[in-house]
């Protein structure tokens, strides 16, 4: 009689770097629900109600011994004070970009994300580039180039994004503190000038956007949880599968922003900026194949 099928294989994380990365995917979507609010306030909000949440999870999942070891390293809290500037100018640049209609160049600073981590690995790090990927970087390049001849107003939102983005993956690495953790300190930072922000807009002339009505004050709430979610299924997904292959995933989220403004927004492609998306596809192939070949001469 055959033996029933093992049940002890580990989870698979595919399901979770999908979530996550369709959740970022789809953000612009939920953005243009509260683009009456100020950029400003709105990222202030999103800090505020981010931390709470993070309390519950960690609460949840027993994490409260990594955040307090944390606490007591001033090495991980200064890495995790840049850490966290970085990530509120990237959040702030996002979110602004979206309300502002360039939802174009927020998926080629997401797109070039990547190329810019090997860049800065190899400059930063002492990490050495294959020569397909030295190609796909130079072909990066000229896609920025282009922007800078054809697109010169909105380029500086797609490296501003890709390079904050970058740092702060960078930052992160140095110091071994989990997502989670390392994000409810994050918030925990940024909670001040978070509340002085919000408390500014709230004495000016147009009030908070926050407790006017209670629809918006949802949807602002809400921002804690598509703040939240998403990196702790990313964190979940990095723990389970193999870096490179996450690597291929994280695409998704910028091809579903490219498409949302051109299919959801009907926002024009300058031919600048198709030109540049078809560079940095061809320089995202190439930076793809040699992940899978490198995967295929690591298996066999």
């Amino acid at each position: 009689m055959t033996a029933p099928a093992s049940s002890s294989h580990p989870p698979s994380g595919l399901l979770p770097a999908v979530g996550a990365y369709l959740i970022w995917g789809f953000l612009p979507l939920y953005l243009m629900l509260v683009e009456t609010v100020p950029a400003f306030e709105f990222v202030a909000w999103r800090i505020i109600w981010t931390l709470p949440l993070c309390l519950v999870i960690l609460a949840l999942r027993r994490q409260f011994a990594d955040l307090f070891r944390a606490l007591r390293s001033p090495r991980a809290m200064l890495a995790l004070m840049a850490s966290a500037v970085l990530i509120g100018i990237n959040w702030f640049v996002y979110i602004w970009a979206i309300m502002a209609g360039q939802v174009y160049a927020t998926s080629i600073g997401y797109y070039l994300n990547p190329l810019i981590n090997v860049l800065l690995g190899t400059l930063l790090l002492g990490e050495t580039l294959s020569r397909r990927q030295w190609i796909a970087v130079a072909i990066a390049a000229a896609a920025v180039a282009l922007l800078a001849a054809g697109a010169l107003t909105s380029l500086w939102i797609s490296l501003t994004l890709a390079f904050t983005f970058s740092l702060y993956g960078l930052v992160r690495k140095q110091v071994a503190v989990d997502s989670l953790p390392g994000l409810t300190i994050e918030s925990a930072i940024l909670l001040v000038p978070a509340i002085a922000i919000a408390g500014w807009y709230a004495i000016g002339p147009q009030g908070s956007s926050f407790g006017q009505e209670w629809g918006m004050s949802a949807l602002i709430v809400f921002s804690g949880v598509v703040t939240a979610v998403p990196l702790l299924l990313f964190a979940i997904a990095a723990r389970r599968m193999d870096y490179s292959a996450l690597g291929f995933i994280q695409y998704l989220s910028p091809t579903i922003v490219f498409l949302l403004g051109l299919f959801v927004f009907g926002q024009p492609l300058a031919p600048a900026k198709l030109a540049s998306f078809v560079l940095i596809w061809i320089a995202v192939g190439v930076f793809a194949w040699d992940l899978w070949m490198k995967r295929r001469t690591a298996s066999a």
